[in-house]
């Protein structure tokens, strides 16, 4: 077992370098913590300040307590002009390998252009089911690269602000047991699954029989005593005949009791979906059906059954939250590096779905101070040859020729203002 090391990031804390294969959920609960791929543990490399200073940022913006000595920000080589947030699937990963592309691009983005500067970055993805933690890890190795847990935002990373608010509730979607240690991770004090309920009463769902590690894993309650107060969808179902069923039990129940009927359809608990998209991309050739294709089903069900319209809450890409979320990160982020208390200027978001990622970076463009730039890629969901119903500021091959359009416009963006400044001077000089 190689020790992790310890090493002192930007705002004075200290950070632990985990090796990406040792890397568990317990060893990386002790605080800021960076993933290290085997190669990089003996020296950091150039992704590690990235990815070091953004977890730090991270931790200060979820933990509560009294701000620290201000810390004088060190000289670096990272700009804090503009950032880039990535989608995950469809334009760094497909299929669970990386796109060919994506390994590249992370190179110029951690120095090696012809800028000579570093770029910030962070993952910003509608993927379920693992904690941010795993995420981080899985992308380390698949990318070979150093990388932090706070640089990720899932789709369900806001539902951890739920916590407080209700008790017991039910989780679904994900393997096995994972959504459960996902939400109990996030605080929530009573997490129920759909094995729970089928365990309680097999007849609940009359076509789908626990398998014995299910049986195993999901714990023994009397749901006749049990008021589920609130159901989130943390991924995507693995069954969506009985989840269905359980969930639909659940909102045409009195006040979450399951085996009542409301006489009215509207005392069930509120439903909640960690994002929105109805396709996603993967390593088949064409789209698959995901976590928005769900939603409509499940409202579509409940209307032909009781009558009534059905409302739901989705978070992840394109709600507002998810990038106003990400904006205070680079805000902490750049406060943290370069003494600046504010977002960069330019956010180049970088996405394969049209209605969720683009749709959600346009929008969001027009509510804040600073600039969210889309850049669409032609890696995963979108197709070449058809009209994207949100249009992107532009669109390109891959995740490389986004990051080149991106510093590109910006050494454009600096040489003119960079002119103009000169020109100002010599206007100056004239006149006196």
């Amino acid at each position: 077992m190689s020790a992790p090391s310890l090493v002192v990031p930007t705002a004075g804390r200290f950070l632990c370098r985990l090796n990406s294969s040792e890397a568990t959920k317990e060893n990386m609960a002790v605080g800021p913590t960076v993933v290290v791929p085997p190669k990089h543990l003996m020296a950091p490399s150039n992704a590690n300040e990235v990815a070091a200073s953004i977890e730090v940022a991270r931790h200060e913006l979820e933990t509560a307590g009294t701000p620290g000595t201000p810390v004088t920000p060190p000289e670096t080589l990272v700009t804090d002009k503009y950032a880039y947030a990535f989608d995950i699937d469809g334009v760094l990963i497909r299929g669970g390998r990386p796109i060919p592309e994506a390994v590249e691009a992370m190179k110029v983005l951690n120095g090696q252009n012809q800028y000579g500067i570093k770029v910030p970055y962070i993952f910003v993805t509608n993927g379920g089911g693992k904690t941010e933690q795993e995420r981080c890890v899985q992308l380390s190795k698949q990318l070979e690269m150093e990388v932090s847990p706070g640089q990720f935002i899932c789709g369900h990373t806001p539902m951890r602000e739920m916590a407080e608010r209700y008790s017991t509730v039910l989780v679904v979607g994900g393997e096995g047991e994972k959504c459960r240690h996902v939400a109990e991770g996030y605080g929530f004090k009573d997490v129920v699954t759909p094995g729970d309920i089928i365990k309680d009463n097999q007849d609940t769902t009359p076509f789908r029989k626990l398998t014995k590690e299910e049986y195993e894993n999901s714990r023994v309650r009397n749901f006749s005593e049990v008021q589920i107060e609130a159901i989130f969808v943390f991924a995507d179902s693995r069954d969506w005949a009985s989840d269905q069923q359980i969930i639909l039990d659940l909102l045409m129940s009195k006040n979450g009791r399951l085996g009542t009927r409301s006489e009215t359809f509207d005392e069930g608990p509120p439903v909640f979906f960690s994002h929105n998209d109805v396709v996603w991309s993967t390593s088949h050739d064409l789209t698959r059906i995901g976590m928005g294709a769900l939603r409509v089903s499940l409202e579509a069900m409940f209307k032909a059954v009781t009558g009534k319209n059905l409302e739901t809450t989705a978070f992840g890409k394109p709600q507002i939250g998810t990038f106003q979320f990400a904006t205070r990160l680079l805000q902490q982020w750049r406060k943290d590096t370069h003494g600046i208390d504010s977002p960069p200027d330019t956010v180049y978001f970088v996405g394969d779905t049209p209605e969720s990622d683009i749709r959600g970076a346009n929008e969001f463009d027009k509510c804040v101070d600073n600039n969210w730039y889309s850049i669409l890629v032609r890696t995963g969901v979108f197709q070449e040859g058809t009209k994207p119903r949100f249009q992107p500021k532009a669109t390109v091959d891959n995740v490389l020729e986004a990051v080149k359009h991106g510093m590109e416009r910006e050494y454009r963006k600096a040489l003119k203002a960079s002119l103009i400044d000169v020109d100002m001077v010599r206007g100056s000089a004239i006149e006196e």
